[in-house]
């Protein structure tokens, strides 16, 4: 291969570097291959949800299998030229960089999500293609996201105590309730509070808010308790919700100041 060839082949890589590598794109947000990419991956995922719907599936089969074939074969490209263009970061040059880069859990997700479908493996496992929204991650990458998720961490960092107390009293709270309902509807109820374990999966849907429905209970005294437990899961909702907004007012306000006196200094 001659000097300008070799040239020519080190600036196209260098090119697609740029365009999929998010830390390496010189403008804000996202470039244009990347955007496609994520919209691209979140198309596959719909087709993905859609298709198990059986009448979906029976009527359009072809069309599935037409859309799966598609991304397989764009998700495979997009993976080798991510792997050829990873020896323009820093982290990966050398004669074993590319190896080095395939190990990483970003390319073994990559991977994973294309490399069984090539041998006839793994078109019925949907977990496998439902990981291809894992790809969007990478998207953290880019400034105002790291920012954000880094605000969202300290904030949690800074209230690690609160909320895990938070955790605790729910799940002391979500044991009391199991205890009272299968004291008080055990009896008369023995296949949904017959045992303290039974009567948790109730705590859990009534604490919680979520009330399935599905168990209740049928004795007076039963209701009252239930009754009051259900109010008091409002506040087992509200109590790690309010902990963590205030710390991420604290952590955004913290953040405002700090460049206010950036500003000052000017």
């Amino acid at each position: 291969m001659s000097i300008a060839q070799q040239q020519k082949k080190t600036t196209v890589r260098r090119m697609l570097y740029m365009n999929l590598d998010p830390s390496a794109w010189p403008k804000a947000g996202l470039s244009w291959l990347n955007i496609l990419i994520a919209v691209l991956v979140v198309i596959c995922v719909v087709s993905v949800v859609l298709e198990t719907e059986p009448l979906l599936e029976q009527n359009y089969s072809r069309i599935f299998l037409v859309i799966n074939q598609f991304f397989l074969y764009i998700f495979t490209i997009e993976y080798i030229v991510r792997v050829w263009v990873m020896a323009e970061h820093h982290a990966f040059k050398g004669p074993f960089g590319r190896i080095k880069y395939m190990c990483t859990l970003p390319a073994l997700i990559d991977l994973v999500t294309v490399l069984p479908f090539w041998f006839g493996a793994g078109s019925e496992i949907l977990l496998l293609r439902i990981l291809r929204l894992l790809r969007i991650l990478k998207l953290a990458r880019i400034p105002a996201v790291s920012l954000a998720l880094r605000r969202i961490f300290c904030a949690l960092s800074s209230r690690k105590m609160e909320l895990l107390l938070s955790v605790f009293f729910a799940f002391l709270l979500m044991l009391i309730a199991a205890i009272t309902l299968y004291l008080l509807e055990g009896s008369a109820q023995p296949e949904a509070f017959g045992s303290i374990p039974r009567a948790l999966w109730w705590g859990m849907a009534t604490l919680t808010t979520v009330g399935y429905g599905d168990v209740f209970p049928v004795t007076s005294l039963g209701k009252v308790a239930a009754g009051l437990y259900a109010f008091a899961g409002i506040g087992l909702v509200a109590m790690p919700t309010g902990i963590f907004a205030a710390a991420m007012t604290e952590v955004i306000g913290k953040k405002s100041d700090l460049s206010d006196v950036i500003e000052q200094s000017k």
